[in-house]
């Protein structure tokens, strides 16, 4: 079974921008390419689980989301580094079209993506790792068997969200991808509960 990074986008990979509509506005963040072609040089499958209910609230299309997933693709790829996956979650709970306004197993911090990436390309959870800037991120990973890292970029360079609330630890964190790399790279075994 394959092993893998599962990677929010926005704030984790990307600069966050509200609802990111157009592909002209992505914009990588320092380091990530270097990270993400580090962690495929040593056979880590590389997948993105996105929360993206500006689908259900009307302010982007599925086409748009496909360009602007096609330009990160792109922009990776220029500098040597890909994906493997992207997963999104469209649907909100309270917003949007009745096909998109349901609760659903997809939207983090559920870990539905996570699985449906798991199911596809073979991955052993218990190996794998979960890297996000939120405490819904850590949550989704956790769920899903996976050790999670909490970066401090996008929502991760607020003060803490209530993550420890449920009781559990928030997991490891890294100042930003580059350090987050670092941590899985030092410490590549099977987790115990994070």
């Amino acid at each position: 079974m394959n092993r893998a990074v599962f990677l929010d986008r926005d704030g984790t990979l990307n600069r966050e921008v509200n609802y990111l509509a157009d592909p002209a506005q992505l914009e990588l963040l320092p380091g990530v390419a270097e990270g993400l072609s580090r962690l495929a040089r040593e056979q880590w499958l590389l997948c993105v689980v996105t929360n993206q209910s500006g689908v259900a609230r009307g302010l982007v299309s599925e086409e748009a989301l496909a360009e602007i997933h096609g330009r990160l693709r792109e922009m990776l790829a220029s500098e040597g580094a890909h994906l493997d996956w992207i997963g999104h979650c469209p649907h909100h709970p309270e917003h949007g079209p009745p096909d998109l306004r349901r609760a659903c197993d997809c939207r983090k911090p559920e870990p539905g993506l996570l699985l449906r990436a798991a199911a596809e390309l073979d991955i052993d959870l218990t190996r794998s790792w979960m890297v996000g800037d939120s405490a819904r991120d850590l949550e989704a990973g956790r769920s899903a068997g996976c050790r999670s890292i909490l970066v401090g970029t996008g929502n991760g360079a607020a003060p803490p969200e209530a993550s420890e609330a449920d009781g559990q630890e928030s997991g490891l964190k890294a100042p930003d991808f580059l350090e987050a790399v670092d941590l899985i790279l030092k410490d590549p075994a099977p987790p115990g509960r994070s």
